[in-house]
């Protein structure tokens, strides 16, 4: 079965075939004209408004002769092997002036090729805007103009969590694109993507907008098209049709490597807000709060009563973090942050990651059945690392499992000190619904439903007063991590 894959559209060196020699057609007698279409888009004027102002980005990286297995200039792999196979004949390393280099001599390095992709211009003094992955590793950068023009860009920055890069000529007067608001694009607008596919340059190709806010598991909610968006379209210009950027062409979904009718753009919102503290520091600052997360399901929704699946499931607080100083516990739901919903769990990366380090703020959770607002201010990101404790083994007196297939154990002081808990019991024994639930040996139960375990006998007499006609959330750490896993209680004939 094929893979499928979200690929970042960049392609390596590229090299393009020249057609020629092409019959000429035959001549026909010219057919009558032809009724005008209506109620289609016609794209040319937007093209020539803004296609002046989409440029093609070519990267090389240093190679030495001793990595390309000492080639001479003009002769690639392939070509070596062929000689070598054919023909019998080795091909040496060119050493100073064409002669062979002594043993031990260096050998000097030379540029090459490393990869294609586009770009725009944003301001007339030369600053641009591309995908960090396009310009990433690159020794040097080089921009083409449509009129044919090449310089060489320096990189301002790079953000690659956004996959946002901006790069500078020494140009002035250049023709720009404008910037659109990427909030009012809607579902089903037409818009143009234009770049270098597979090293054309300037190839336009259009669709619809199919859908907004798509979340790939990256850090943004990308904007999807069926525009055509192939190997070399990286950076290039999402458009609409008042010829504004709306979104930068970044990813595409395939089970080929080519084009299947999905594709991905970055939104020009938030490409913008990143370009701007590139601009100004050559790197992007975002807020962080130091908790890990994730989606709340649909059985965990109905466990805990929740009218719907939302909000951020936390599953762990990192040591000293502003979370864990702010009082958040593993398993609290962030349902808002500063006031404004978290449907998603990727939505509170994104609102955390934009508030300023410093800033004082709000997190409404949800424990046990009730809202708690709790202040906390937000910290700056990938300043601490999380250390994953261990869950320790307990008692290897096994009784028999529960109504939950579960045989638990008190943690021993040590194990509570080193875990730094209060309560919970550890898991010896998983079978039935927990095994089939994926809990196993050395898991730590915390609560069950709204109840804090604290005790192996209390743990008991809880699952023992639990409905077997209902789901129960269950609150399990593994290592740092913490999550519901909802389970339903077996009846007493065991099924």
């Amino acid at each position: 079965m094929k893979k499928t894959l979200l690929i970042r559209i960049l392609l390596g060196s590229v090299m393009a075939a020249s057609l020629a020699g092409a019959p000429a057609m035959p001549a026909f007698a010219a057919p009558a004209a032809a009724a005008p279409l209506t109620g289609l888009p016609d794209f040319t004027q937007l093209v020539d408004r803004v296609g002046p102002a989409v440029v093609n980005i070519r990267t090389t990286e240093r190679v030495s002769r001793a990595q390309r297995g000492g080639l001479p200039p003009g002769m690639d792999d392939d070509m070596a092997e062929l000689f070598r196979r054919f023909f019998g004949i080795p091909m040496p390393s060119p050493g100073p002036k064409g002669g062979t280099p002594k043993k031990g001599q260096p050998q000097p390095d030379e540029e090459q090729n490393s990869g294609v992709g586009s770009g725009f211009v944003v301001s007339a003094d030369g600053y641009i805007m591309t995908n960090a992955h396009v310009v990433d590793g690159a020794e040097s950068i080089y921009v083409t103009l449509t009129d044919k023009r090449e310089f060489k860009a320096k990189l301002i920055g790079a953000d690659k969590r956004t996959d946002v890069a901006v790069v500078k000529v020494d140009a002035r007067d250049l023709p720009t694109v404008p910037i659109g608001d990427s909030n009012k694009l809607r579902v089903g607008e037409w818009v143009v993507a234009i770049g270098s596919p597979f090293g054309l340059e300037n190839t336009v190709t259009a669709g619809i907008v199919s859908a907004k806010g798509r979340d790939t598991g990256d850090y943004l909610p990308f904007i999807q098209t069926d525009v055509a968006v192939n190997p070399g379209n990286s950076g290039g210009p999402l458009i609409n049709m008042r010829g504004e950027v709306v979104g930068i062409n970044s990813m595409i979904y395939s089970q080929t490597g080519g084009f299947m009718g999905i594709s991905f753009a970055i939104p020009i919102d938030e490409v913008m807000r990143v370009a701007e503290q590139l601009k100004k520091t050559g790197k992007v600052v975002r807020g962080r709060i130091g908790v890990a997360i994730s989606e709340v399901s649909k059985d965990v929704a109905d466990s805990l009563n929740l009218p719907r699946a939302a909000g951020a499931l936390v599953r762990s607080v990192e040591p000293g973090s502003p979370a864990e100083k702010a009082g958040v516990l593993p398993g609290d739901i962030i349902m808002k942050f500063d006031g404004r919903a978290v449907d998603h769990a990727t939505d509170l990366p994104r609102m955390v990651g934009e508030t300023k380090p410093g800033v004082a703020s709000t997190l409404q959770v949800l424990r046990k059945g009730k809202n708690q607002d709790l202040k906390i201010t937000i910290a700056e990101a990938d300043t601490d690392v999380q250390k994953p404790a261990k869950a320790s083994q307990g008692s290897a007196d096994v009784p028999h499992p529960n109504a939950l297939g579960l045989v638990v154990s008190d943690l021993t002081d040590a194990q509570r000190k080193e875990l730094k808990m209060r309560g919970g019991v550890v898991v010896e024994l998983a079978e039935g619904p927990a095994g089939r639930a994926g809990l196993q040996q050395g898991d730590i139960i915390l609560r069950v439903g709204d109840t804090d375990i604290t005790s192996a006998k209390q743990f008991e007499e809880t699952v023992k007063g639990l409905d077997a006609k209902r789901p129960v959330a269950i609150l399990v750490r593994r290592g740092d991590a913490t999550q519901f896993v909802p389970l339903r209680p077996r009846t007493p004939s065991g099924k």
